[in-house]
């Protein structure tokens, strides 16, 4: 009874390891804010990623588990840095400049590594994390140093990588970045998307670390 009582009292979705030592499960979101994606692109992707987090806060497990953070670009910005579900609360994202794509890449390498280093120094358990890239157009700065890091992190399972293009987005460069088939986007079907992106999180996060998963299909959302 006592260990009911115990497991009772952790904060619903707490980011502090002592209140909630639940395995976690990090997802970065890497998305293009370039002024290619003004108007509704930009409204959809927002509307996308609110649909996200409420998708993720209908499933206890995963609320506690999974962990989101988000950078756009460009110029690269850190939006917001990992949190569990509750504690993200996703910031309008308005259009700005060009498209530094191989910089956000290497952003999100670098945080996901941060982030693997704090659950290793606090004893938590961790998934695979998740680095999905939304981009609509084509890199406006160096991108081979970003692509090598991507193939290194997949071959040494350190992460897996996602790359959703969006209307022109140039998907030879996504196919060389990516060791996925990078996947093209029907129209501005955002909020599909992120539908399928937190069932496959819930799925994910309700198994063991280290499972292996058959990830859900992408379909509805993207083209063949």
């Amino acid at each position: 009874m006592d260990e009911y009582i115990s497991f009772e009292q952790i904060p619903f979705g707490s980011d502090n390891f002592a209140d909630n030592p639940e395995p976690r499960c990090p997802c970065v979101l890497l998305l293009d804010t370039s002024g290619s994606m003004a108007g509704m692109p930009i409204t959809q992707l927002n509307e996308g990623v609110r649909t996200f987090r409420q998708e993720l806060l209908s499933d206890p497990l995963a609320t506690k588990r999974v962990e989101v953070a988000v950078v756009s670009f460009g110029p690269v910005n850190i939006v917001s840095d990992f949190h569990t579900v509750p504690n993200f609360h996703p910031q309008e994202l308005e259009t700005t400049g060009d498209t530094p794509l191989g910089d956000a890449i290497l952003t999100g390498i670098d945080m996901v590594n941060r982030r693997k280093k704090e659950y290793k120094e606090n004893g938590i358990a961790y998934y695979k994390p998740w680095i999905i890239l939304i981009t609509d157009g084509a890199p406006t700065d160096e991108w081979a140093a970003a692509a090598a890091a991507v193939q290194k992190g997949e071959a040494n399972k350190s992460f897996a990588f996602f790359a959703i293009g969006v209307e022109s987005a140039n998907m030879d460069i996504l196919r060389q970045i990516s060791t996925r088939s990078p996947l093209k986007l029907k129209g501005l079907m955002f909020r599909e998307f992120f539908i399928w992106l937190s069932a496959s999180m819930k799925m994910v996060s309700a198994k063991n670390p280290g499972t292996t998963i058959n990830l859900l299909p992408p379909s509805g959302w993207s083209e063949l």
